[in-house]
């Protein structure tokens, strides 16, 4: 068994880039242990509690494993970048949520990637699959396997194929010869860190969680610190902006995955905000947009109305100011102090 030929299986599956490491610690997991200690992974305990240990060595999840076998799945669409759009009446959604939830997707992937090794190398064969929220050091391993190199916005990229992949692994008990990782080829460009609204990308390349656009809109149960709000203008899930500036992403290949072509690419921010829960639910269901919780959702778009200034917003903004949710009211109150009365 040969990368090649895992990379030929995993074209099979539906997977655009593939690699191979070896199942042992990566050299670079102290630069992850660095970044918890430097509380820079904001309240996202999954990733500081018992679970950062495991994440050294892929042998924590499968005792046999051997290899890493790495995948990563195009999800770029021909739609405009933020660096394209603006339009005061709607909300940024990132990419990666305008479709279905990629999790079974690369998981699926991964399972027939699996099974066709087990065609190969018999039943004997101990593997694994992970897929995000297994606690393994993905990019990492992806790098380890060529799949990329690193950038200065933390994002897996290729030299030939940008950074929009969703990546994913299956630890394998057979020993196949590793791939090589790719120079990093950021040199000396910025434009990501220059272009961060929240200054979350210090200049050696490390992110600041908790300065994240990403951070804040999905993963931060609580108050948008207020310093921050004004820098996340229209952003109601996510981030795309520092993949959006970077030049390796200008001819970055579209997918062919219709499962990822945008349900609500921009949705009206004053549509947003008259949701009730169920609507909500019914109108995200099988997207990553559910993660945001219904209260953080009107949490963002209440933030992202006021970023506007615009005092078209004021009637929903109220309504928000006088929800039951302390969180939502808060946040339009906000809001609301911001706006501009009309000239006219």
């Amino acid at each position: 068994m040969t990368a090649d030929c895992i990379r030929e299986l995993a074209r099979e599956c539906g997977f655009e880039l593939a690699g191979v490491a070896a199942a042992e610690p990566a050299a670079d997991r102290t630069r992850y242990h660095d970044w918890v200690a430097a509380g820079q992974a904001g309240e996202m305990r999954y990733l500081t509690d018992r679970r950062a240990a495991v994440r050294d060595d892929p042998r924590n999840l499968l005792a046999a494993a051997k290899s890493v076998i790495c995948v990563g799945k195009l999800y770029h669409t021909p739609w405009p970048l933020t660096t394209q759009w603006n339009d005061e009446e709607c909300g940024w959604i990132s990419r990666y949520a305008w479709g279905s939830d990629y999790h079974q997707l690369v998981k699926s992937g991964l399972e027939r990637l699996d099974a066709r090794l087990r065609e190969l190398a018999g039943a004997g064969l101990e593997s694994r699959i992970c897929v995000d929220t297994a606690p393994i050091l993905e990019r990492s391993y992806a790098r380890l396997a060529g799949l990329g190199w690193i950038g200065k916005n933390t994002c897996l990229i290729n030299q030939q194929r940008g950074s929009w992949f969703f990546l994913g692994e299956l630890l394998v008990s057979l020993e196949i010869a590793p791939d090589a990782p790719p120079p990093d080829r950021c040199g000396t460009c910025t434009r990501c860190i220059d272009a961060c609204p929240t200054a979350a990308i210090a200049p050696g390349g490390r992110l600041d969680a908790a300065r994240c656009i990403s951070y804040f809109t999905i993963e931060l149960r609580g108050e948008i610190p207020r310093e921050h709000r004004m820098g996340m203008g229209a952003h109601i899930f996510g981030c795309d902006i520092c993949q959006d500036v970077c030049p390796w992403n200008r001819r970055a290949p579209i997918t062919a995955e219709d499962a990822f072509g945008p349900r609500h690419f921009a949705p009206r921010l004053e549509e947003m905000a008259a949701l009730g829960e169920p609507e909500f639910r019914a109108m995200f269901r099988g997207t990553p947009v559910t993660r945001a919780r219904y209260s953080g959702f009107l949490r963002n778009v209440a933030v992202a109305m006021g970023n506007t200034e615009s005092e078209r917003f004021r009637e929903p903004l109220e309504k928000l100011a006088a929800s039951e949710d302390s969180l939502v009211s808060a946040h339009a109150q906000w809001a609301l102090a911001r706006l501009r009365p009309s000239l006219t």
